[in-house]
């Protein structure tokens, strides 16, 4: 399932979206209207993306609190700046090349996509803005130890390391005041650690992308038959599925002196960087759901 399996990746798309605003200009204490956001369809229809929760609604709020809060508003306001198919160049940028339909649904997730390749899309942002081809083998020896050949994966720059900087900010605050909150007062990581998490349509599929300086971690919990679900979002958000997996996972590397990574590790701010990251409403949480993990999703009639 890691590299032949596809499944739809929630409001972990979410940070693709956010990085086209970063890298048009966008900071993450820029403010955008939490209102709901109706866009035309070709059909001749309207749609209009909807929140699970109500928190701030009709407020101005920052980019930082609508990604840490997974806030679908915000995210298609965001997309409504550009349009679908600058989203879908930015994600084949970003190294993920299975196909994706330049629609307006793409904000929620509904793309389909392999575990290695989220995995790689967010490697980029530790990467300072270069993605790199995921790798499995690296070399071939015979039964002597003689190097038959070696490969090297490939690498590209395509973001700027400002850009990536600025991803690895939002990121950050998914965990310190977001839907990732739990890793602070329940796993007790005092890290600097960046994430997301994600939950499809019949919360068939949880999801918890976890960034720190030195390791990137995907997981994904599902089963390999779509028809395998949890009963109710509260058991089935990535939140409650993924992210202790994340948790205790990272709590054994930590733990690994053998390892050389550990929670003193710092991501490394790019040279004349001076843009303002302390946002005014930093500090300020969503509803309990929040805090408790919860992921703004959709219910199954709101995808198409």
């Amino acid at each position: 399932m890691v590299s032949q399996g596809k499944r739809q990746v929630g409001s972990t798309i979410k940070p693709f979206v956010y990085t086209l605003a970063m890298q048009e200009g966008l900071t993450p204490c820029d403010m955008a209207p939490n209102i709901p956001q109706t866009f035309n369809l070709i059909t001749g229809q309207t749609w209009t993306p909807r929140n699970s929760g109500s928190s701030r609604a009709g407020e101005m709020v920052s980019l930082k609190w609508g990604l840490a809060n997974s806030n679908n508003n915000i995210t298609a306001w965001i997309l409504k700046q550009f349009n679908p198919q600058a989203v879908v160049n930015i994600i084949h940028d970003l190294g993920i090349q299975s196909p994706m339909d330049p629609v307006p649904s793409i904000v929620l997730g509904v793309p389909e996509f392999g575990l290695d390749e989220m995995v790689s899309g967010y490697c980029t942002y530790a990467n300072k803005g270069v993605t790199v081809n995921p790798l499995m083998v690296t070399r071939i020896e015979d039964r002597y130890g003689n190097v038959v050949a070696n490969f090297a994966p490939r690498k590209e720059e395509v973001l700027s390391e400002e850009t990536a900087f600025l991803m690895i900010n939002l990121l950050e605050g998914v965990v310190n005041q977001g839907t990732g909150i739990r890793l602070r007062f329940r796993y007790q990581f005092d890290a600097q650690i960046g994430g997301k998490t994600g939950t499809t349509q019949n919360h068939s599929d949880g999801w918890f992308m976890g960034i720190t300086p030195n390791l990137v971690t995907g997981i994904w919990v599902g089963g390999e038959d779509r028809d395998i679900h949890f009963d109710n979002i509260g058991m089935g958000q990535g939140a409650n599925t993924a992210l202790p997996i994340w948790a205790l996972y990272m709590k054994e590397v930590y733990e690994d002196e053998e390892i050389p990574i550990t929670q003193e590790d710092r991501f490394e701010e790019p040279v004349n960087f001076n843009i303002n990251l302390e946002c005014s409403d930093e500090n300020i949480t969503a509803d309990e759901e929040v805090l408790e993990g919860g992921d703004s999703i959709l219910s199954e009639d709101e995808f198409f």
